[in-house]
């Protein structure tokens, strides 16, 4: 591995390298580009002509700067899908858009009705969209299912034709959504779906956290504990009745309450085998940094604040 210097706005970059390779591989072999933009993450700058057509309305220099970027990833995921066509490639090219959390600085302009934003775990927070478009095989279709980033995996797999191996088979949570791209309405048991924050002081235990922060949810009810610790502070939501999550219905439906609860105890207690590095310490340095360093000389600059980079890097 190793660095490559380049210029102009990295969303740009990575759409056009992107672009770049496809079009190197095309007709000659299967295919698979995995584009994961850094935007519209903090720190909030978007182009400067981006950023232009949201000013003027009050909505603050964040805002305008995040949905600035929001705009450059549309005019970007715009040119690629082009492309596409352009190569006549489209029909049997899957492409799959889906972003990993609720928004930040444009929420409070626009939820779509939802309550909370990232880092928490309300809707707004963990609620995320998934767009699947194939040509040649999917029909354009809106699907309510319920659905998670864990069902993505066994997915892939069975568009490809990819045969799981046995010991996967027993790792794999996620479920196959083939059989809702091919038809919304194709019949989907419902399940659950557990969100924790996963943030807590460094070196206190687990559980003086477990209920903070956390949800869990089926296909109608969320039980939600923002401000719990050791012991819950559940509150429960329809969402199919209530999706902005503005009344809790804790005291009206306590064996929901019990349900979803006990679920959740049971997966806090199934994880804790997996959280191996509580207690592990990091490197000093940044192995990236350190890499950076090897390639183009120099290294830790004491005049640079501390978690400042160059732009490089």
């Amino acid at each position: 591995d190793h660095f490559v210097k380049t210029e102009g706005y990295c969303t740009d970059v990575f759409f056009t390298q992107a672009a770049k390779w496809i079009e190197s591989v095309k007709g000659s072999q299967p295919f698979y580009c995995h584009l994961a933009t850094n935007a519209p993450h903090g720190p909030y700058i978007a182009r400067p002509e981006d950023k232009k057509l949201y000013e003027g309305q009050g909505l603050g220099d964040d805002t305008e700067n995040f949905f600035g970027m929001l705009h450059n990833i549309d005019q970007n995921i715009g040119r690629l899908l082009a492309k596409l066509d352009e190569w006549g490639i489209a029909k049997n090219t899957l492409v799959v858009f889906m972003n990993d959390n609720g928004g930040t600085a444009g929420v409070k302009v626009f939820n779509a009705g939802m309550r909370g934003s990232k880092v928490t775990p309300w809707l707004g927070g963990t609620r995320a969209f998934s767009f699947w478009r194939w040509p040649g095989k999917f029909s354009p279709a809106d699907c309510g299912a319920l659905t998670a980033h864990v069902d993505f995996f066994r997915t892939i797999a069975t568009l490809t034709g990819t045969k799981l191996p046995a010991l996967a088979e027993t790792q794999v949570e996620g479920r196959d959504l083939v059989p809702l791209l091919e038809n919304p309405a194709a019949p989907w048991p419902d399940r659950t779906l557990i969100t924790h924050t996963g943030r807590w002081a460094k070196g206190a235990a687990p559980d003086t956290a477990k209920y903070r922060n956390c949800a869990i949810r089926d296909s109608r009810y969320t039980l939600v504990s923002e401000r719990g610790g050791e012991k819950p502070a559940w509150q429960l939501f329809d969402v199919k009745a209530d999706p902005g999550q503005a009344r809790d219905l804790a005291l009206e439906a306590p064996a929901e309450v019990e349900r979803l609860g006990a679920a959740y105890d049971a997966w806090w207690q199934s994880v804790q085998p997996q959280l191996v590095n509580e207690s592990a310490t990091g490197p000093a340095v940044n192995p990236f940094k350190e890499l950076y360093w090897k390639q183009f000389g120099g290294g830790p600059d004491p005049q640079r604040p501390a978690g400042k980079v160059p732009a490089q890097e």
